[in-house]
């Protein structure tokens, strides 16, 4: 009952809120409220556990207060009895998010709470994700200046929210500075050229503390302060886009490198191309030893800074997702990603009378192979981790190769096909399991009776002879525009254990307010955005989803 009435209370403040959105001086109003919940129940064929609590809830409510000068918000959690998943740190309840901030002619000045990212995140990233657990947000200060032509900088500093921690011995110094060249040059401007310059240092300060060297009572002498350092440039001209960034980090043993004392590294080259009807894309990169958190003995995905990108295709089927590749921050990897897409005009052979959408999309992911380098005591702890000169390519983490194909049949019908083959490394990817070889075959139509009801549906296939071998996955959907949607879905294992993982679905939607409400069986699993994951269990239950936006 008492969560319940948090849930009602939260909703309560949205609704009252709105009734205010406007007021005479020009204030605007406005806010949210997100409420998932679980009714679970036990299912012994799934390995569910019975849970204590009848009712698991993440609720959120954000109110916000925006004019020309002043913006201010604030935020209000219940996560007093999460979801399953999530950290035992995770859960609590309060007010974790406020802020305020000052607007006048190309200044802008934040206190509170804040979110940052400088460059691609290499050495600075604090955003939230909910479906992860992920808040690195900073509470302090954040100043930023735009009002002289072609510059931006950015200075901040503060203590990074853990969970429901903020660690006033554990601070993060930020500052940024970006160069738009093309505004002191207008041959670039009259070719189209757009060409930007950035550079950034992020400082992280932490008290010392007791960590001792493996079999032997000997304290690491560990630095209080670890800069990084990031450059980046950025080129665009008609279709042309290409990046380059490349970040170095200072001595940072953690719990991540093993308490060790090299220094970390990262360079990214970009670059696409684009015509009308074909397009190319290519990147690579190299990271190591780039874990950078602002508390040296955190784990899993709690406390990080900086963020690197994975380099691998983020699917949304469901049989591609069921194995995502998150990144391997330490010791670091070597990740190659290429995509082709191409489209065959209407009245061409492979074309028809619609046209035909081809993509190609690769992905290959390594370790960093290289003599390590060892103590007197044995391990590692207190070496500098590995002896220079020694590196080499390492053994597959991930490898992604995925066909996909549209293709519009009639006037009424769309179809998506897709062939997907990848190479799974769940040993360094999830400590266990060894290397998963998967074909996944997907089919995906689209059928639109008319304006108001919309048919879609999918059959998919994951053919391995690893792990649980193979999977096959259906679901049908049905559209009544614009309010209600109509979803089944079974989800079924029929190489070991032979269980189907089975839902239904009915979801409305009504101005800015949008409600699920589903039952069945939820498969463990990871679920990763970004590179970062969270591995969730398996469960069985009502589910109920509100998101409301005034």
């Amino acid at each position: 009952m008492k969560k319940l009435l948090a849930i009602a209370l939260a909703s309560s403040l949205a609704a009252s809120a709105s009734a205010f959105t406007v007021g005479k001086d020009g204030v605007t109003v406005h806010g949210s409220l997100q409420s998932d919940i679980l009714f679970p129940e036990e299912d012994v064929a799934i390995g569910t556990e019975k849970y204590s609590d009848k009712v698991l809830t993440n609720t959120y409510a954000n109110l916000g207060l925006f004019s020309k000068y002043v913006d201010a918000g604030v935020r209000v959690e219940y996560l007093e009895h999460p979801l399953p998943g999530f950290e035992p740190d995770f859960k609590g309840w309060g007010v974790p998010n406020f802020f305020a901030k000052f607007k006048y002619k190309g200044l802008e000045v934040t206190g509170g709470d804040f979110y940052e990212q400088f460059g691609n995140g290499f050495i600075l990233r604090t955003y939230e994700e909910r479906s992860l657990g992920i808040d690195n947000s900073i509470r302090g200060g954040r100043v930023k200046f735009d009002g002289l032509k072609g510059f931006r900088f950015t200075v901040l500093g503060g203590w990074q929210r853990v969970f429901w921690d903020w660690d006033t011995h554990k601070t993060v110094w930020g500052a940024n500075l970006e160069w738009d060249a093309h505004e002191y040059s207008q041959w670039m401007r009259d070719n189209k050229i757009v060409w930007t310059f950035g550079a950034s240092y992020v400082l992280k300060h932490e008290k010392d503390e007791d960590i001792l060297v493996s079999g032997a009572n000997y304290k690491l002498n560990l630095p209080q302060n670890v800069s990084a350092f990031d450059v980046r440039t950025h080129f665009y001209t008609q279709g042309l886009d290409l990046q380059v960034e490349y970040a170095w980090k200072g001595q940072d043993p953690s719990f991540d490198n093993g308490y060790t004392y090299g220094y970390g590294s990262a360079i990214m080259l970009s670059g696409s191309y684009s015509k009308p009807g074909w397009s190319v894309f290519l990147q690579a990169k190299r990271s190591d030893n780039m874990s950078f958190r602002s508390r040296r003995t955190q784990s899993l995905s709690a406390a990080f800074i900086n963020s690197l990108p994975p380099f691998a295709y983020q699917h949304t089927y469901a049989l591609a997702a069921m194995y995502p590749y998150a990144t391997q921050m330490a010791p670091g990897e070597y990740a190659l990603q290429g995509a082709f897409a191409y489209t065959f005009k209407r009245g061409t052979a492979l074309g028809g009378k619609y046209g035909t959408k081809f993509k190609l999309n690769a992905s290959y992911i390594c370790g960093i192979d290289r003599d390590l380098a060892y103590n007197n005591y044995g391990g590692q702890m207190g070496t500098d981790w590995y002896i220079p000169g020694t590196e080499s390519f390492g053994e597959t983490y991930y490898t992604d190769v995925n066909l996909q194909m549209e293709k519009r049949l009639t006037k009424s019908f769309n179809l998506t096909a897709m062939y997907m083959f990848q190479k799974y490394n769940k040993t360094v990817i999830e400590g266990h399991g060894g290397m998963i070889n998967s074909n996944i075959f997907v089919a995906e139509g689209k059928y639109k009776f008319d304006k108001k009801y919309t048919l879609r549906m999918e059959l998919q296939y994951l053919q391995t002879p690893d792990d649980e071998r193979d999977w096959c996955y259906g679901l049908a959907e049905l559209s009544v525009a614009p309010y209600l949607m109509f979803t089944v879905s079974d989800q079924w294992n029929h190489g070991t254990s032979m269980t189907h993982y089975y839902m239904g679905a009915v979801t409305g939607t009504y101005k800015g307010a949008r409600l699920m409400v589903s039952y069945g069986r939820t498969r463990a699993g990871y679920n990763c955005s970004g590179g970062v994951c969270r591995y969730v269990p398996a469960t069985r239950g009502f589910q109920i989803a509100l998101t409301y936006n005034f």
